[in-house]
């Protein structure tokens, strides 16, 4: 046995001396919490069996924290977690900060944060700005990594933060994308989320094996359909150049679109400057001011993103397969993503079943929203469809999907019969058409529209 031990001993030696010239140091030393401190709420933290382990309190007013005495700026981090249950959900923050004011006193952490989520959501892997912006990178974006998350056993976390790029991984998966300049250095804090009922307390969160080393870039090793979250209005970041994204707006110019059916962008009613597009408010009509524009390029299958704000009680929209070859009055006929004020604006009211609200496929489609990710007046919304080539269409509302629908399909057909498309023949099914931003008489403003052929 003593052999053994001594055998041991020497493995875990030379396992330490490899670590520490690959880079890495250790944040904890499997047997106390030296290097970290607690900061707000009321939960526990222990030493049990090598790892750290945080266990829920219901006397807690606000999430609890232990976070790391020293910043840390660009690295990578490495862990293994493990959670109980199926409820208690956790999370790991990066380049996080602490308001002790916050909280109404109680303390307030904030910053980029892991999500830990072992629930039917599997959201693990996915990026939230805690205490700040809520969601960043709902892990919808990425269905393959829902699936890698391990229930009631050890999960390997790995987070990559250099410059304005932020990248998770869970147990090998990559999960989340996120570039963004809000950050870039705080401590690393390992959450017991709050609870309010009581069945839920004494739950239990284990940490293990943390370990961090710096870095000097992320990993080029980006899935070919990964979706990027980029917050850095009119940017493309390298992996979405690499993906074969291309910016439709370049943020000071209107190169690239027109006015729908005409040969020149607009002489009124659209305002480029700070980086937006914006069209400007007149008299609620369509088209009655500056016109829709449209891309001078035509689309078939395509990945379409695009942020958008608006004014109270706005109307727009953002339409795609736009022909132009129906020559009405108007704005011109096209699949339809609407964007709305649904407090204020009536047409919210009108239509079927809400097919006329904010992310719905206008007239046809009604959106399932969530009020959570609902932006509303002055505040920005990322806005995105999808466009397979078997005909399969997707809207998203800032990252989570609202409604999908098989364009072409029997299905569709019926319900173009009962809109007010249903004088158009073939409505929205040809093979390729123009992107349009709608002039509804009200001031919206565009930025960061972005395309991705497929083929």
């Amino acid at each position: 046995m003593k052999r053994f031990l001594v055998a041991l001993a020497c493995i875990s030696m030379v396992l330490d001396m490899s670590a520490q010239q690959n880079g890495w140091t250790s944040l904890f030393d499997g047997k106390s919490l030296k290097g970290w401190k607690k900061i707000a709420g009321n939960a526990s933290y222990e030493i049990q069996d090598g790892a750290i382990v945080g266990i829920t309190d219901l006397a807690s007013p606000v999430n609890s924290f232990i976070v790391t005495d020293k910043e840390y700026g660009d690295f990578e981090l490495e862990l293994e977690v493990k959670i109980d249950d199926t409820t208690s959900n956790s999370g790991i923050q990066v380049r996080s900060h602490f308001d002790p004011k916050g909280n109404n006193g109680n303390g307030k952490v904030y910053g980029y944060q892991y999500e830990l989520d072992p629930s039917y959501r599997r959201w693990t892997g996915g990026l939230y700005d805690e205490g700040r912006r809520d969601w960043l990178y709902p892990l919808t974006l990425n269905p393959e990594a829902q699936k890698a998350y391990k229930p009631f056993a050890f999960n390997k976390v790995r987070v990559q933060c250099v410059k304005n790029n932020i990248r998770t991984w869970i147990n090998g998966v990559p999960a989340a994308y996120v570039v963004d300049t809000i950050d870039h250095s705080g401590f690393i804090a390992l959450q017991v989320h709050r609870i309010t009922d009581p069945t839920f307390a004494g739950r239990k969160i284990h940490w293990k094996n943390i370990r961090i080393r710096s870095l000097d870039k992320v990993s080029a090793d980006v899935p070919k359909n990964a979706y990027v979250m980029n917050y850095i209005p009119n940017y493309l970041s390298e992996a979405e150049k690499k993906n074969g994204w291309k910016l439709l707006f370049d943020g000071v110019s209107s190169k690239g679109w027109v006015g729908a059916y005409k040969k020149e962008f607009p002489a009124k009613g659209w305002l480029i400057k700070d980086g937006l597009i914006t069209v400007q408010a007149s008299n609620g009509g369509e088209s009655t001011n500056g016109g829709d524009i449209v891309t001078e390029k035509e689309y078939g299958a395509f990945d379409l993103s695009f942020d958008f704000r608006i004014t109270r009680g706005a109307n727009s929209g953002v339409k795609y397969f736009v022909t132009l070859g129906q020559n009405n009055q108007g704005s011109a006929i096209g699949l339809e993503y609407q964007v709305l004020d649904d407090k204020l604006h009536p047409d919210a009211k009108l239509g079927r079943n809400g097919d006329r609200t904010l992310a719905s496929l206008y007239d046809l489609i009604p959106a399932v929203k969530q009020p959570r990710f609902v932006h509303g007046p002055g505040e920005w919304n990322t806005g995105s469809v999808d466009v397979y080539t078997n005909n399969h269409v997707e809207h998203q509302l800032n990252g989570i999907k609202v409604l999908e629908y098989e364009r072409g399909s029997k299905e569709y057909k019926d319900l173009v019969a009962i809109s007010k498309y249903k004088v158009w023949p073939n409505f929205g099914e040809a093979k390729k058409g123009k992107i349009l931003l709608q002039d509804h008489g009200n001031e919206v403003s565009y930025r960061s529209i972005k395309i991705r052929e497929l083929k």
